[in-house]
């Protein structure tokens, strides 16, 4: 039986597991560690280190923040972890293990697991959206990953709201539509500090009809609409695919689909609309998806 080492590197935290089968895969162990952030070579030492926790691994399939070029295994940029910025991480890892080493950005790793045996099995072509401190995004075309000629297609966080002050962080859509934008503005409306606000607290509220809750998630939801019209009308997607812890509260699937709906009633013209549903494979997606890639290389 093959055994692989799938590792989901993000901003806080970088879970692994160990991912046994021939045909179809399941996880056998798995854990996390926080994310280091010190340097390069500290990152790298770490993934070493969880590798040589293990025996009998023959790969390790990485799913990482930022952008990246999966056929050469080359992190373009991360605005998360900068250290990592150009360097060629699959090639490094691999020196340093000695086994095959893939690496692939997050969001398309979940878009890949959905594709494989979720939400998306059933469609050709869709569009998923991972809600997390930030937003990532997955073009899929043809039940494969669009990654496009530079390996950035789907950052969606990284468009711009205008062209006044581009260098700065508030001008990217990442800091609206990200689900830390909702948290933080149901800290300001609570009154509370924001390492106090935990999403858990917010939707238990949000579900027991908290008015000012509701009020800060419609609002939030409004400007998601927005890039999910604008998502349909650049990409036409089948479906359009909801992913993040957030997604497993069907107050923040209902929402945005109220206000999708609200604002294509708004348009005279008729205009295909999204199909959103919630992502299915949970919190491991980018632990699948990685190792789906790893398969395929």
């Amino acid at each position: 039986m093959k055994k692989f080492l799938a590792i989901d590197v993000g901003g806080t935290f970088t879970k692994f597991a160990v991912m046994s089968g021939v045909r179809s895969f399941k996880i056998t162990k798995q854990d996390k560690i926080s994310t280091p952030k010190k340097s390069h070579e500290q990152f790298l030492d770490a993934l070493a280190d969880i590798y040589n926790t293990y025996d009998d691994v023959e790969g390790i399939a990485l799913s990482s923040t930022g952008i990246i070029d999966s056929v050469r295994g080359i992190c373009l940029m991360s605005n998360n972890l900068p250290f990592l910025s150009g360097h060629c991480i699959a090639e490094e890892l691999q020196a340093m293990c000695g086994v095959p080493v893939t690496v692939e950005n997050d969001a398309n790793c979940a878009a890949l697991a959905e594709v494989k045996s979720g939400c998306l099995v059933d469609v050709n072509n869709a569009f998923v959206l991972v809600f997390g401190t930030s937003v990532g995004g997955a073009f899929v075309c043809n039940k494969e990953i669009y990654r496009g000629a530079h390996f950035c297609a789907g950052e969606v966080a990284m468009t711009l709201k205008s062209i006044n002050s581009v260098v700065s962080e508030k001008n990217f859509y990442a800091n609206d539509i990200g689900a830390l934008a909702l948290m933080k503005s149901c800290a300001k409306t609570l009154g509370m500090p924001l390492d106090e606000v935990a999403p858990e607290m917010v939707f238990d509220l949000i579900d027991e009809n908290d008015d000012d809750m509701l009020d800060c998630l419609y609002k939030y939801a409004a400007g998601v609409a927005v890039k999910i019209f604008n998502l349909q009308m650049l990409f036409d997607p089948e479906r359009i695919a909801i992913g993040g812890g957030v997604s497993s509260r069907q107050s923040f699937i209902d929402a945005i689909q109220d206000k999708v709906d609200e604002l294509y009633e708004k348009i005279p013209a008729e205009i295909p609309r999204p199909e959103i549903v919630p992502c299915k494979i949970g919190n491991d997606a980018n632990l699948f998806g990685a190792l789906y890639r790893h398969l395929k290389k």
